[in-house]
């Protein structure tokens, strides 16, 4: 079996949720306390063991190469002024043995066509995909990649990330029904892009993590236009299915929505309370705020 040594992350979209913040700047560089949501995403792929990172970027996203690529003048400064501690940090951003691969997504055609440009870099490999907005925070050694990878290595097919969401939410997601097969496993049985919440059959939901065969590539290419009048990953993976197995893993840990200002707020704040630096003292200020709103 071969090994994921590859990861997508699909970084074109505008961010219109973000405006003003991201007319410039892509929110896949927003922060969460001092590193943006790409860097926790990429750090996640590394300890997985993936070292070639496929970004698919647009024309605004300059940002995101420049962030992972090497600053002469800002380390210069730094040693310079013997922050070495600093220089440190901003020289191991990524570990010198993952390299960075960036595509260009032409047009706003969605996820399943941003993962079908990355198609010539892939080839005939398993790989991942990963969004950043979905930030992902395990208490265990263990990132979501991580516990994925182990899935495929044993049983050999495409494996999609998923949680239960409200009822109310599922038409925000592509939505799953499974059955669970002798090994215990979630075997995907239907895949459907934002049911109404009065039509869908199940509230378990594919979230922004995916291990996927290279078998996608050639359901991407003969898939149409779908919601949105976008190629959406949802329909290719129910072609998938036609031909080969799909799990549904349940990930251990906890997801925050940064593709939204409240859960953006929310992973913000619980990530500001576990910030070794920071957490004892943003506490008391919470905690002296709460006291002070009465």
């Amino acid at each position: 079996m071969r090994k994921i040594r590859k990861v997508v992350f699909p970084v074109a979209g505008l961010g219109t949720r973000f405006l003003p913040a991201t007319k410039a700047n892509p929110k896949e560089m927003l922060p969460i306390v001092d590193k943006p949501l790409i860097q926790y995403a990429a750090e996640e792929a590394e300890a997985a063991g993936m070292t070639n990172l496929v970004f698919i970027i647009g024309r605004n996203k300059r940002a995101i190469p420049d962030h992972f690529d090497k600053a002469y003048e800002l380390e210069s400064e730094l040693c310079a002024a013997n922050k070495h501690d600093l220089l440190e940090l901003v020289q191991n951003i990524l570990p010198p043995d993952v390299s960075c691969i960036y595509l260009r997504q032409a047009e706003a055609l969605g996820l399943g066509h941003a993962i079908l440009c990355a198609e010539p870099v892939i080839e005939n490999e398993p790989f991942a995909v990963s969004l950043a907005d979905d930030l992902i925070y395990s208490n265990e050694n263990k990132g979501c990649l991580t516990q994925m990878v182990e899935i495929y290595k044993h049983f050999g097919c495409s494996v999609l990330a998923v949680e239960e969401v409200p009822w109310s939410e599922v038409n925000r997601y592509g939505i799953v029904e499974t059955v669970k097969d002798d090994n215990g496993m979630l075997r995907i049985t239907s895949i459907v892009e934002k049911p109404k919440p009065t039509e869908a059959r199940s509230n378990l939901a594919v979230i922004g993590r995916y291990i996927l065969t290279p078998a996608i590539f050639d359901k991407l290419f003969h898939t149409g236009r779908g919601a949105g009048g976008e190629i959406q990953l949802t329909d290719a993976i129910a072609k998938l299915l036609e031909d080969e197995p799909v799990i549904a893993y349940p990930f251990r840990g906890k997801r925050y929505d940064c593709g939204n200002k409240l859960g953006y707020l929310q992973a913000t704040v619980e990530y500001a309370l576990a910030h070794k630096e920071l957490g004892i003292e943003f506490a008391k200020y919470l905690q002296q705020l709460l006291i002070k709103l009465g």
